[in-house]
């Protein structure tokens, strides 16, 4: 008798995927942008549009790590191919904290500051602090927010359920990093097991203060220019899952329809199916 189980593949029938999350638009993310273009890596930059340094202004030399890019840096840097620019409350605030409607506008304005910035839908979001409650969490619904990365860590390779409470793989400074690291790259899941996400975060003056930019770059040496590995934005991969989810099953599991824009692939008795956007399809019994 067949198996009716399904296991979601990434594009192209892949098992694997990766993403990076940094947080707050500083002057440290132009460098970790050009380590993951080297490294074919891709990721999201959750930002405060209401924080942008003045255009013209310079780093004092007080301040070691840490400055904010002005907005037409930002709109140079995260308007590249592989990257997602992600709310992050307009001035960082703890949404938790403020009445429903400040919350509300924190998200709302810097939302629509950045689609006006970049020209495109803007979706995601990280919590400021990583704090939140359930009361912030319908806020972010109400804002047409679909996920919002926590800081909780799971030191797992799990696809996210509760997408506005998206908790990372780990942080860079994790002690088992590599360990992970290592465990995705030479392993991948079997024919008959959900597929892994990896996803860092984290924030890229870290790397300045603690004089450890070797940690993401052995990171994305370690990780980058696998063919079995899909690299790709936050949204991308929110997107994708969720049209996996939104295909269409005959009682009997033997006809498949896909009313969505993605091609979608999925695994069913061992065998690798794609249904492409738009179509329906005949499985095996």
């Amino acid at each position: 008798m067949a198996n009716n189980s399904l296991y979601m593949r990434f594009p192209r029938g892949l098992a694997k995927a990766l993403t990076l999350s940094y947080d707050d638009g500083v002057a440290e993310d132009i460098r970790l942008v050009e380590i993951m273009k080297q490294h074919g890596l891709c990721g999201t930059f959750n930002i405060n549009s209401g924080n942008f340094s003045a255009e013209g202004e310079v780093c004092p030399p007080e301040k070691k790590w840490g400055f904010r890019l002005t907005k037409s840096q930002t709109t140079a840097l995260y308007a590249q191919d592989g990257i997602e620019p992600a709310v992050h409350a307009l001035t960082h605030a703890h949404l938790e904290s403020l009445s429903p409607a400040q919350a509300t506008y924190e998200v709302m304005k810097d939302r629509e500051n950045l689609e006006a910035q970049f020209g495109r839908v803007v979706r995601g979001m990280a919590y400021p602090y990583g704090t939140y409650t359930d009361e912030t969490v319908e806020v972010l619904r109400s804002c047409g927010i679909v996920y919002c990365r926590t800081v909780k860590q799971t030191e797992k390779f799990e696809i996210p359920t509760d997408w506005l409470r998206l908790n990372p793989t780990c942080h860079h400074t994790h002690p088992r990093l590599p360990e992970l690291t290592r465990r995705f790259v030479e392993k991948s899941p079997t024919p008959t097991q959900f597929p892994w996400l990896f996803y860092l975060w984290g924030h890229t003056y870290e790397f300045e203060a603690d004089q450890n930019w070797q940690v993401i770059e052995e990171f994305a040496e370690a990780v980058g220019g696998k063919d079995d590995i899909w690299y790709a934005t936050n949204i991308e991969i929110y997107e994708y899952v969720e049209a996996f989810r939104a295909l269409i099953f005959s009682a009997d599991m033997t006809y498949v329809q896909n009313p969505t824009a993605k091609d979608v692939w999925f695994i069913k008795d061992k065998e690798l199916f794609c249904v492409a956007a738009g179509e329906a399809t005949a499985l095996k019994k």
